[in-house]
């Protein structure tokens, strides 16, 4: 088919690999332009366009779809379809309506649960036993459209936003493939109201921990905030940040070191396994306890 491809982070690059692999045409790609970053604030392209790139595919990122000549140069592309999957801008009707099978959009969570912008993050933070991909067909509402085909997968005690980012990539991907060859056959199923919920964007302000909450939350939030923004407290007016932990059964005051880099929650303990101490990378708490002194009755904040 000759595919619209319109993405811009690291999660949709693997969705622009699997369809060149698969032999698809890819017209055009479209993300977000280059915005500045790192030390120098030079423009730096997002993860999709250096990829379509190396590829040898051409790369469009208007700032919107305001400019009438935009909207035209989308529809002359003369598609099949659309392939979006985070992208970072709303389609206007014109855009959804040009490809002859229309856009069709990937979205990280099993709709109608989780609509919007943060699903993985807000599926982890809330406790959810599963998750997955739905190749959705986009319409002018905000994840509203009909799902054509869904994939789900657990989520696990060791899943972090990290992890399950990348495992519904690569879901994302086999499924758009498995969805444009099918795609006749497919019966689109209309979302429910029932059961819709709406994916906010993580505020940093989320990201302190409050440790007179019970440990099942704050380990989920610990999870569900790896790697960004970092949930954090602080210990001896030094900021650490944490990635991966598990409630256990140990009690004490909340935020009193009961064990081995273990802290006492609300109800119960968490045992932090990845930790990050301010200015520092990530790493396993049994390296940093190295050069730190943790001791059993002090207190994080």
């Amino acid at each position: 088919m000759r595919v619209i491809f319109m993405g811009s982070p690291d999660f949709s690059v693997p969705v622009l690999d699997a369809l060149v692999e698969a032999g698809h045409e890819i017209a055009c790609v479209y993300c977000q332009p280059p915005r500045p970053a790192g030390r120098g604030k030079k423009d730096r392209p997002t993860p999709v366009q250096a990829r379509a790139e190396v590829l040898g595919l051409p790369v469009r990122h208007p700032k919107n779809f305001k400019d009438p000549t935009d909207v035209a140069a989308f529809a002359d592309l003369g598609a099949d379809v659309a392939v979006v999957v985070a992208y970072g801008l709303i389609l206007p009707q014109a855009l959804l309506d040009a490809p002859t099978s229309g856009c069709l959009n990937i979205h990280a969570s099993l709709l109608p649960r989780w609509r919007g912008a943060a699903p993985i993050h807000r599926a982890i933070l809330s406790g959810d036993e599963k998750t997955g991909v739905c190749i959705m067909q986009m319409e002018a509402g905000l994840d509203t459209g009909p799902v054509l085909l869904r994939r789900e997968t657990d989520i696990t005690a060791q899943d972090t936003t990290a992890t399950l980012h990348d495992r519904l990539s690569a879901m994302g991907a086999n499924a758009i493939v498995e969805a444009l060859d099918t795609l006749p056959s497919l019966t689109p199923e209309v979302q429910q109201e029932d059961g819709v919920t709406y994916a906010q964007k993580i505020d940093k302000a989320e990201a302190r921990i409050d440790w007179s909450r019970p440990a099942v939350e704050v380990a989920r939030q610990i999870r569900g905030l790896s790697p960004f923004p970092g949930a954090w407290a602080t210990y001896n007016g030094e900021r650490f940040k944490f990635h991966m932990a598990q409630a256990v059964g140990t009690t004490g005051a909340p935020g009193e070191v009961v064990g081995p880099f273990t802290i006492a929650c609300g109800e119960g303990a968490v045992e932090i396994a990845v930790a990050q101490r301010e200015g520092k990378r990530a790493m396993a708490v049994d390296e940093i306890i190295k050069g730190l002194d943790l001791t059993v009755g002090s207190r994080f904040e």
